[in-house]
């Protein structure tokens, strides 16, 4: 690593807390230790995320209780068919200086303006609100007026969507989907861990997470995991992978049957990203295969386009995802 011994002394203190992080928030959410792993990963790279799962399942007190383990400022967006992108981004008001009389326009932050945003049920807006986070995401500013307007850093926008609730839903553009670091899907907890919730959510107990890290750490750590080391191979692995998720491009024949089309070349740069940051996650400073193909899903899943064979059959990205991995064995590339 390029760092000097005393950054790196710094950086690795960081990365040891971590873990406490995940307890903090095991105060108020139980299990779904992956999906909160996820989350850390995205912010860790930098990036957002899509969290899929039905209601009822504490996202909005998952993301809450993140937000304050890491003392960020947090904000929470319903997306409804009425919301507009003013809503979300702010907007120009009148105004008048009291000294002088003369009136101006003076801007108006939006709830985007905060480091950690719950973009709650996103395909229930339209296409043109949902575009308005665009910019936002890939940028991490708001033009408005010829203006430019800088987000708070770091920034994590954690869009959530239902996949059941179809009526009234706009589904996501293929470029916002491809905006997204993560698709994470949250599923229904075990036994115990849905005992253990309603024991805690039911009685006096109040569990408040405490700050681990501040906004500065975490942009500390969003560099340390830049520095992580990758090998040669793995890297040359990776390409491998996206490339085999094109049709065109493909000897696999799940993705000749299912795919219409495979991921860009940003699948392969969030891969990357993704498993520096996992590797951080787990006290590593290098990749390491396991990295890849866990995160392969996430990171996949919403750049695969299936076409109608799929829907036909049944057939999921992840389905077609596995296939991919089971064809190409980690070793590929050497």
């Amino acid at each position: 690593m390029s760092l000097e011994n005393t950054e790196l002394t710094a950086y690795k203190e960081l990365v040891a807390k971590i873990p406490q992080l995940k307890k903090e928030i095991a105060k108020v959410i139980v299990g779904q230790e992956s999906v909160i792993e996820e989350i850390i990963i995205t912010l860790l790279a930098g990036g957002h995320c899509l969290l899929e799962g039905v209601p009822g399942l504490a996202k909005t007190l998952m993301v809450n209780s993140l937000s304050q383990g890491m003392e960020l400022n947090f904000k929470r967006i319903q997306f409804t068919p009425d919301l507009m992108p003013g809503d979300i981004l702010g907007t120009e008001i009148l105004e008048e200086d009291h000294e002088t009389g003369k009136k101006f326009f003076q801007f108006n932050r939006g709830p985007i303006f905060a480091n950690m945003v719950l973009a709650d049920e996103i395909n229930r807006t339209p296409p043109k609100t949902q575009a308005a986070l665009l910019e936002a995401m890939q940028e991490k500013v708001v033009t408005y007026g010829g203006q430019h307007h800088p987000l708070p850093a770091p920034f994590l926008i954690i869009a959530t969507q239902n996949p059941i609730e179809q009526a009234g839903t706009y589904p996501l553009p293929e470029a916002q989907l491809d905006r997204f670091l993560l698709y994470i899907k949250l599923g229904y907890p075990s036994e115990q861990e849905e005992l253990d919730v309603l024991e805690m959510t039911t009685g006096t107990y109040k569990g408040k997470p405490e700050v681990v890290f501040t906004g500065i750490d975490i942009q500390n750590l969003q560099k340390l995991t830049r520095e992580v080391h990758i090998d040669s191979q793995l890297l040359v692995y990776i390409n491998k992978l996206i490339r085999a998720t094109r049709p065109d491009n493909s000897q696999i024949q799940s993705v000749i049957d299912y795919v219409e089309w495979g991921a860009g070349t940003r699948a392969g740069q969030a891969l990357i990203l993704c498993a520096k940051a996992r590797a951080l996650v787990k006290g590593r400073y290098s990749v390491t295969p396991e990295d890849i193909k866990t995160l392969a899903y996430p990171v996949l899943r919403h750049r695969l386009s299936l076409h109608f064979r799929a829907e036909a059959e049944n057939i999921q990205s992840d389905a077609v995802i596995s296939k991919i991995l089971e064809a190409l064995p980690i070793h590929a590339g050497k």
